[in-house]
């Protein structure tokens, strides 16, 4: 299954899109620091894990998203051919390696660690997304020609963000669960 040609990403779209994921992060931030209570040591103790889960989580989403789904409509534009398959490992070590440095900015830059993590996600998303503009994803696919650059980097800064999230909240479930089950 591939996502239909003919569809067409707006900047409104876009826009839409951003706030969206601006409130689930706004709400996945607040939930994680006061009501999960992941703590700046809670992440130091992480480093390895969510490191390794991201790896395998990035490997998943471009395997599935982009290899899978948005190949014919968007990245067979920007990509050749042969790279469709070697594009999600390569994209799991990739975001592996930007999960330790940003893991490690975190637990180094002043404020909570949780946060400037999560943050970091959004940084990463606007340096990738401008460099894939600059690689002429919103000039080349028909589905996105017209969008605004802008909105295209703003969604990709909260996108990323949720992506940060949820690799943070899974691997420290994962440590919760080991944890417990050792105990036993």
């Amino acid at each position: 299954m591939t996502i239909p040609t003919e569809i067409k990403v707006t900047t409104e779209i876009l826009w839409q899109g951003a706030v969206i994921f601006a409130l689930i992060d706004i709400v996945f931030i607040v939930v994680q620091i006061r009501l999960i209570k992941i703590k700046p040591a809670d992440l130091f103790e992480m480093k390895w894990s969510l490191v390794a889960f991201m790896g395998i989580f990035f490997c998943a989403l471009w395997g599935i998203l982009a290899s899978y789904l948005f190949w014919e409509p968007v990245y067979c534009y920007v990509f050749p051919e042969w790279a469709r398959w070697f594009i999600p490992p390569i994209y799991g070590l990739l975001f592996a390696a930007v999960g330790l440095l940003t893991w490690w900015l975190a637990v180094h830059l002043p404020g909570n660690s949780v946060i400037n993590f999560c943050i970091l996600g959004g940084v990463w998303g606007i340096l990738s997304h401008m460099l894939a503009i600059h690689r002429g994803i919103l000039e080349k696919p028909p589905m996105l020609q017209g969008a605004s650059p802008l909105s295209a980097i703003i969604i990709a800064m909260f996108e990323f963000i949720f992506y940060w999230c949820v690799c943070l909240n899974i691997v420290f479930y994962i440590g919760k669960i080991k944890k417990r089950t050792r105990v036993k």
